[in-house]
């Protein structure tokens, strides 16, 4: 028995979901993620009216549809928690659970000792810092990122809404990552230009060995050079079409606790990095449908809303966590 990994999981969904004793939950899962799974489920049956636990084969990419029964199934409870391999966050499924009040956390590729780490982080630092950057994004019309590595990219924003993610979801209909602690946002369609040098890592590949430097022309990556792991990439995004391309997403991490990994979950949420995404951004007010979501993590930005620098080399500037 992991007693660290049990706490989590009691924390996650007794604190962060508001599981409820009168409140039934379900747990999708695959074969890679038993063992979280398990511990869920037996957090769950003492802490709610029943725990159902399901397992579907791992899905081949972020944003992949479950399997009907599943999405069928996830309406009918109040919460879901979704630890798997790949990202369900941006699939029908969960949105349309949502729209009938299902609370949702889905945890894309944890691990044991990011669940264990991040999960135990003191939520109200977290929830203040996401206030803070939500409240400097107010009415901001665009947002440029530029780093010594060579990024210097330029996206339009204005009008869309703000999404923080603070990994605390006890109202209905209420989604998110497990554990969290970002800004984002969609920036608008076919606006966004520059170059993205995505030094970190990225979904569907891990930490970079070498950057990944991604030519955006009127909101698509058009060019994706970087050796080895650019190929990859480059497989990646054919295979779900052309608008798997499209810039779907800028954010910030705000959890102080996550660290660079290679895991996409933790890594878009620590503290000092951005992260862009490209494809489907429907659940950020978008209108890229595509079954394809993958996000590039950015090192050491400076950022600028409109015209003031926000963040420089990945500090804060007047803000102390």
């Amino acid at each position: 028995m992991n007693t660290e990994l049990n706490n989590a999981s009691v924390i996650a969904l007794r604190d962060c979901m508001g599981l409820q004793k009168h409140e039934t939950l379900l747990i999708v899962s695959d074969e890679t993620k038993k063992e979280i799974a398990l511990s869920l489920h037996e957090a769950g049956k003492e802490l709610c009216r029943e725990s159902i636990l399901v397992e579907i084969k791992s899905r081949e990419i972020n944003g992949q549809e479950p399997p009907k029964p599943i999405a069928e199934l996830m309406k009918l409870v109040d919460v879901v928690v979704c630890p798997t391999s790949k990202s369900l966050t941006h699939t029908d499924a969960r949105r349309e659970a949502s729209k009938l009040g299902v609370r949702v956390g889905t945890m894309p590729g944890i691990t044991v000792d990011c669940m264990v780490r991040c999960l135990n982080a003191d939520y109200e630092k977290i929830i203040a810092l996401t206030d803070h950057i939500v409240h400097k994004l107010a009415g901001v019309q665009s947002i440029r990122v530029v780093t010594e590595k060579g990024t210097d990219i330029t996206m339009p924003v204005g009008g869309r809404v703000i999404l923080p993610s603070k990994g605390v979801m006890r109202n209905k209909g209420e989604s998110g990552n497990l554990p969290s602690g970002e800004v984002y946002m969609a920036p608008l369609e076919g606006k966004s230009n520059g170059i993205v040098v995505i030094d970190g890592s990225m979904a569907g590949i891990g930490m970079l060995s070498t950057p990944l430097r991604i030519e955006v022309v009127n909101g698509y990556a058009e060019n994706i050079s970087g050796g080895e792991e650019a190929a990859r990439l480059t497989s990646l995004l054919d295979k779900s079409g052309r608008d798997a391309r499209a810039v779907a997403e800028f954010g910030i991490g705000t959890n102080y606790k996550a660290q660079l990994t290679g895991m996409i979950l933790e890594d878009e949420k620590v503290f000092g990095t951005i992260h862009i995404a490209f494809g489907n951004n429907i659940s950020m007010g978008g209108s890229i449908s595509v079954n394809s979501h993958l996000d590039g993590l950015v090192t050491e930005p400076d950022v600028y809303f409109d015209e003031l620098l926000i963040m420089q080399k990945g500090k804060l500037i007047g803000y102390e966590i």
